[in-house]
């Protein structure tokens, strides 16, 4: 990625929010590297050097500022098709990936050649793989000693290493100091009762309360709750030994930090990365609202900073999306906590009105289909979720950011009870495709005036390559109906 300094440090010196996580700036003077917000005096152009990663930075010799904590930048939207693919391989090896897999697993993961993805990573970070997720490694041992009581043990094993030594060594040559040092000197944000405390940063607008409402109006009971501004969700995490963790996850905004606070519970301790990373997708942190809401224009100023919402987990969203059709928000609602209660795996410790994690491809793959039947859904949906899940346990489908859009839409297509709308909104939530839309969707065809989906695909190429954002916006605009009050609609259905 090529940076112009020029630009970088008119960013610094206004500590624009925008660029937070776009670069990071090395000072010479100092051997210290800092986000483009950071709070600290603004240095001599001629003593900085800016780098297109932490990683980058930190292979320059610099070590990460404790006061603007480089590992709390939000991640980054790119915007072409290697920015894509580098962006993909960085996410997951941000989630641990290559603490259980080698490169070349990876590459095959993105669906491109090693050499491929060595060429197309080092042109957008400035380093390898292999030396990015060394870095990545580092700085979640840092925060992770910063802002827990874990022992040191645990911290270098969940971080990815495969000895305290090997940690201890490594962090005291990067870093120039013991990670005690953190330790002794960090204000642990661990609760009383052991729970864990973190930040996302992301940046402003951030339409949390409308993100919320979306959410809290879907919410499946036992599995999702939102109390006023706080949303809880029960999740299942796959550990990097290949078992499977149950857990819960509670989420506040600090909006004096431009993050959201994730409290997690001890049992999820070992998975953070992955936690983290389904959150960031879950409430579309990566999102860039400055350029997004340019492109749409006047649609975007009533509530601008609107997020797409993702998902945890994509059979979860695909399921959500075949019991939804042609029912109301509130009927899906409860067919999905009636599949929760009934399938789904109980919590051992349930917080606050949550008690089972939502089942897997695997577990309702195994549910027989008059199971279902007797659970409320109608034969055309058993077969429809019974596909998807066979997809997913035979590994011909995924349903991540990670995975190929138009071979994901095809693949779904493939399925009997699967249409295009329901195919776009998979993409648009489970994939976090900026620009998936369904366009055969009732609620858009009423409000652009048109009468099918191809004078809607017409009418939104306007709004291309934001149109999922484009499509939230006109949803809760007729959400809110004429008079700003919620209306109650039922959801689309594929024909």
């Amino acid at each position: 990625m090529t940076l112009d300094p020029e630009v970088c440090y008119k960013a610094v010196s206004a500590r624009d929010r925008r660029f937070d996580g776009w670069f990071f700036v090395g000072v010479s003077s100092t051997g210290i590297y800092c986000r483009p917000v950071c709070n600290v005096r603004t240095p001599r152009f001629e003593n900085c050097s800016f780098y297109g990663s932490a990683a980058a930075a930190e292979k320059a010799g610099y070590r990460p500022c404790l006061k603007c904590r480089p590992e709390l930048a939000p991640g980054g939207a790119r915007f072409d098709a290697s920015r894509e693919l580098a962006d993909a391989a960085a996410a997951m090896i941000d989630e641990g990936f290559l603490n259980r897999a080698g490169l070349p697993a990876l590459a095959a993961r993105i669906g491109i050649t090693e050499r491929h993805l060595r060429r197309i990573f080092a042109d957008e970070f400035g380093v390898s793989p292999v030396e990015y997720a060394q870095t990545q490694r580092l700085l979640l041992a840092k925060r992770l000693l910063t802002d827990t009581a874990l022992p040191v043990t645990e911290i270098a094993l969940a971080s990815g290493f495969g000895s305290v030594r090997r940690f201890n060594g490594l962090f005291k040559t990067r870093y120039g100091f013991a990670p005690g040092r953190l330790r002794l000197n960090a204000r642990h944000a661990a609760l009383p009762d052991g729970d864990l405390v973190f930040q996302l940063a992301y940046r402003p607008p951030f339409a949390w309360h409308a993100l919320l409402d979306f959410l809290g109006d879907r919410a499946i009971d036992g599995v999702e709750l939102r109390e006023g501004d706080v949303y809880t969700r029960a999740l299942s995490i796959e550990r990097q030994d290949g078992q499977t963790v149950a857990g819960w996850c509670r989420i506040a905004l600090l909006p004096d930090r431009h993050a959201l606070q994730v409290t997690l519970p001890p049992a999820l301790a070992g998975s953070v990365p992955q936690v983290l990373g389904k959150l960031r997708h879950l409430f579309d942190l990566g999102a860039r609202p400055d350029v997004i809401d340019a492109h749409l224009g006047p649609l975007a100023t009533t509530t601008p900073g609107l997020r797409v919402p993702g998902a945890v987990d994509g059979f979860e969203m695909a399921v959500r999306a075949v019991v939804g059709q042609q029912i109301t928000v509130k009927g899906a609602r409860r067919l999905l906590g009636r599949l929760a209660q009934r399938f789904g795996t109980s919590l051992t410790v349930p917080a606050q009105g949550l008690t089972h994690t939502f089942p897997s491809a695997a577990q309702l793959l195994a549910v027989p289909p008059e199971a279902l039947g007797e659970a409320g859904i109608i034969r055309s949906r058993t077969a429809a979720i019974h596909g998807v899940a066979q997809a997913i346990v035979d590994t011909h489908l995924r349903l991540d950011p990670l995975a190929p859009l138009e071979a994901t839409v095809k693949t779904l297509l493939a399925i009997k009870g699967i249409g295009p709308w329901t195919a776009q909104y998979i993409a648009m939530r489970a994939l976090g495709s900026p620009d998936a839309i369904p366009v055969d969707d009732l609620v858009l065809r009423q409000a652009l005036g048109v009468a099918d989906g191809r004078a809607v695909a017409a009418r939104t190429t306007q709004w291309a390559p934001w149109r999922a954002y484009a499509a939230l916006h006109i949803w809760r605009a007729a959400a809110q109906g004429p008079a700003g009050q919620p209306v109650e609609t039922l959801q689309e259905v594929d024909t």
